[in-house]
């Protein structure tokens, strides 16, 4: 990185603190309506009707933008090491082209599908150009954004096949954090008609699909269509759709990952049809013994928990910027997802699993997943997750899974701003 870029960097940061001064008088009035104190703010156990959203707020709020920013300026790591990955990736050139579809067709049986992997790298690339916008200012990362968010909403109508439900989960998750970053951006020139037309696609192409009832699929589908649909209602200033994702996120997370203090089997999803014993061991892929922390795919392989882990994270992340708490409450959300992480985290790390585990056979193959979670319970709440913290070290700086997880070393990797 040159001298002229980390100028540019500072200036951007000086220019935006304008901005944010505004919003924190928002977040300030919007948070006195709260009930759980956390040290710098009040926090909400709902959103009240009356409140207004805060923008940008899905996934990545302009506080942790700003500690970005300062980060990279200053060359510290793994910060400016995560920025290169972003920056020099294919995501990240200014001749990224997009593939839009109308119709995104992902059949699960083996079936040729069409437009799934395109709907997907170009919705991580439009985040990826608005991440670096709001980083260096650089005008033609705006540009390329926008163009690509304005190629998919001039043509995308429907998803279709079996499929459906999560592909719109990775897509819409994706898309609704690039549209929220470069809508909020100041000087990203984004037109109030083009902005419409993005809203009006994820209204009716993806909040649709994300929105179903699944209760007795893979919970790792329900949790990331949860975190799309949460992240389409702030962009679209949906209260309404707002609180049915909050809800939807209590009753999944108890069901997923498992406290002793459930009972001796988990807590089966909010309309379940798993009525018997046996029913429920073939959800839970065998596993009949249950201690602190195991999670309803955790037999299956660790990569679809840690799909379940990044999305639980998100969902909880995008709440946290808007004043609400998802991880206070009866609903144990904290305690779950510490337990989660450490008990996967020392496993994927290569201790050995334990004969009553899985039948001692586990499948490492987590991916970069824990960022979000880990810098909020140990940042925010000084929640000691050293298994977790160790293996989130061990893989920095985070890239991207290519489906909805991007560049969170760079954007919650010790960055505690709301």
């Amino acid at each position: 990185m040159d001298k002229a870029e980390v100028r540019q960097m500072r200036a951007v940061g000086r220019r935006r603190a304008v901005t944010v001064l505004g919003a924190s008088v928002a977040v300030g009035l919007l948070a006195s309506c709260g009930s759980a104190d956390t040290g710098t703010r009040t926090m909400a156990r709902a959103l009240p009707a009356d409140a207004a959203f805060t923008h940008p707020g899905v996934l990545v709020s302009e506080g942790q933008l700003d500690a970005v920013r300062k980060n990279v300026a200053a060359g510290k790591q793994p910060w400016l090491k995560a920025y290169f990955g972003m920056r020099d990736s294919k995501y990240g050139s200014y001749k990224y082209t997009a593939k839009p579809s109308a119709d995104v067709d992902c059949p699960w049986n083996g079936k040729a599908a069409h437009g799934c992997v395109e709907e997907r790298e170009d919705a991580i690339a439009a985040y990826t150009q608005a991440l670096l916008f709001s980083i260096t200012g650089k005008q033609h990362h705006a540009l390329k954004a926008r163009e690509i968010m304005d190629d998919w909403s001039a043509k995308m109508k429907e998803h279709t096949s079996d499929d459906a439900g999560l592909q719109t989960a990775w897509a819409g998750s994706t898309w609704a954090r690039a549209a929220e970053l470069v809508r909020y951006a100041p000087g990203a020139g984004w037109p109030a008609d083009r902005v419409k037309r993005f809203g009006t696609m994820l209204r009716t192409a993806y909040e649709p699909e994300v929105t179903k009832d699944l209760p007795d699929y893979n919970g790792n589908w329900d949790l990331a269509m949860t975190d799309a649909a949460i992240g389409i209602a702030v962009f679209l200033d949906d209260h309404k759709a707002f609180d049915a994702a909050v809800k939807r996120f209590r009753d999944r997370v108890p069901a997923y990952f498992y406290l002793a203090k459930d009972g001796k089997v988990p807590l089966t999803p909010v309309g379940s049809k798993l009525t018997t014993p046996q029913k429920l061991t073939t959800y839970w892929f065998k596993q009949t013994t249950f201690k602190d922390g195991v999670a309803q795919e955790t037999c299956r392989n660790f990569k679809h928990v840690g799909y379940s882990l990044a999305a639980t994270a998100h969902i909880a992340e995008t709440a946290w910027h808007q004043g609400v708490d998802l991880y206070d409450g009866v609903d144990g959300v904290k305690d779950r997802l510490k337990a989660a992480l450490e008990f996967h985290a020392r496993y994927q790390l290569g201790e050995p699993a334990p004969a009553w585990l899985c039948g001692g056979k586990v499948d490492r193959n987590m991916g970069p997943d824990l960022e979000v979670a880990v810098n909020h319970l140990e940042g925010r709440l000084g929640v000691k997750v050293p298994a977790a913290h160790k293996l989130a070290e061990s893989t920095r700086p985070a890239g991207s899974d290519d489906l909805f997880v991007s560049w969170e070393t760079l954007t919650h990797a010790g960055n505690t701003a709301d």
